[in-house]
């Protein structure tokens, strides 16, 4: 009898690893939500009015203020009639990678303080100094480890984690990621959220990102990002 019986046990144990070690997959598989990786294509902002009308953007939000209401801080040397609106346009990767870091230059700023780093956008100019953006393993703010950055997309909607998304500017480094490096979301910061449509590949990335300490603390950088998505 327990000769008979042992191989259907051991059969049902087998089963048993399989589905509890393979569950996390299938759960993502049932749920329809896909990860999305490889090179989301980044197309230049353009202002053909006071605002950025079409592609890629920063602005950034005043301490008390809130998303789409404000107020939010003008830029001197934006080429919009509304200067708080800041267009960007796309770095010598193209834009934002997911599945592997977009680190900063060895030397990230120049004898001004201006940014250099150009995978991710190209520098842009605030306030008569460029930012530039990066994503990095240890965030040069906090000195904290980041993930690489991730998008998922769930029936069309996005999200994920681009807690290594850093700005560099004027001297001085700001992570600009959501959530932050460690999982936290002070004050503002929120998302990534967007739309995917995987017919066209076209995307548009959103988040929030609460500054914490330094000179803009609780200052709050909104980013838009949109374009084409390339699979890796």
């Amino acid at each position: 009898m327990r000769r008979s019986t042992l191989p259907v046990l051991l059969i049902a144990v087998v089963a048993f690893v399989a589905t509890a070690c393979g569950g996390d997959d299938k759960n993502e598989a049932s749920s329809g939500r896909e990860a999305l990786v490889g090179l989301f294509k980044v197309t230049a902002g353009t202002c053909s009015d006071a605002t950025v009308t079409s592609g890629s953007y920063f602005r950034m939000i005043q301490p008390g203020g809130k998303p789409v209401e404000g107020p939010y801080v003008p830029n001197g040397d934006s080429p919009c009639g509304d200067k708080t609106w800041s267009p960007m346009t796309p770095g010598s990767d193209g834009g934002l990678r997911t599945g592997a870091f977009q680190a900063q230059e060895s030397q990230p700023f120049d004898g001004g303080g201006n940014g250099v780093s150009k995978k991710i956008t190209e520098p842009t100019k605030w306030f008569a100094v460029t930012f530039a953006t990066a994503t990095n393993e240890v965030d040069p703010q906090t000195n904290t480890k980041a993930k690489q950055p991730e998008i998922f997309v769930t029936d069309g909607k996005l999200s994920g984690d681009l807690s290594a998304y850093a700005a560099a500017w004027n001297g001085q480094h700001f992570n600009q990621g959501a959530p932050k490096p460690g999982g936290d979301v002070p004050g503002l910061t929120a998302g990534p959220t967007g739309t995917y449509d995987s017919a066209t590949k076209k995307f548009t990335l959103d988040w929030t990102s609460q500054i914490v300490g330094g000179p803009f603390n609780n200052f709050t950088g909104t980013w838009h990002l949109e374009g084409t998505f390339e699979k890796a």
